[in-house]
């Protein structure tokens, strides 16, 4: 079992090496380049006598209709559906949210790992029901409402993903906030002036999309 104990500025700081890695370029470049690239392009047919035009062979099969191979329509499709919510489980209660975060190791045990997507949908039910914060430095406070790197690391905790998910699952979340035009860290967009809770779940969703359409 993890027993690693890291801190919302350790988790911001892996998941930052972790996007600028070439291999997470790869991975980021790559899917959305297939989800984007369009179809090549069809030469038009040469034109033939009226009196030498002949229908299609009755067992000419359907897919040489098709302009894109079957494989890619079935990719495309998969992509456009909405992110797989994660399985209902609920949390330790308002009492859990003040436990200190060594106190929640326990619940690890015999979990499995999940996606980073899976990972982030129980990050957001964290930030949801024990409320999000904006305390420099701090990974939750007096109440128990966490930032966004302490709610993932919360749900990792809570046994919702090993700690390589976790790292994923900020790099995700910091290839969503280059998207929008952010270019430090998580922990700074979440001090922000004037960023709100509905913000932060702004961002946890749509990095839930990113990934999920990514297959992670």
């Amino acid at each position: 079992m993890e027993t690693a104990q890291l801190t919302p500025d350790q988790l911001d700081t892996q998941a930052s090496l972790l996007h600028g890695s070439d291999a997470w370029q790869r991975i980021v470049t790559g899917w959305e380049q297939a989800a984007r690239e369009p179809a090549p392009p069809t030469e038009p047919p040469a034109s033939v006598p009226a009196d030498e035009a002949r229908p299609a062979p009755p067992t000419a099969d359907w897919r040489d209709l098709l302009s894109v191979p079957v494989d890619r329509l079935v990719e495309d499709s998969l992509r456009a559906l909405p992110p797989r919510q994660p399985r209902e489980r609920r949390l330790p209660g308002r009492l859990g949210a003040v436990l200190p975060e060594r106190l929640h190791a326990w619940r690890r045990i015999g979990q499995p790992d999940v996606r980073p997507s899976t990972h982030l949908g129980y990050a957001r039910q964290i930030l949801t029901e024990w409320g999000w914060q904006n305390t420099p430095y701090r990974l939750r406070n007096t109440r128990g409402a966490r930032c966004l790197c302490g709610a993932m690391l919360t749900a990792h905790r809570l046994g919702y993903g090993s700690l390589d998910t976790v790292d994923r699952a900020g790099a995700w979340m910091i290839t969503e906030l280059r998207s929008q035009g952010w270019s430090d860290l998580i922990g700074p967009w979440n001090r922000h002036p004037g960023r709100t809770a509905a913000d932060a779940l702004a961002l946890i969703d749509a990095t839930i999309r990113r990934a999920s359409l990514a297959g992670h």
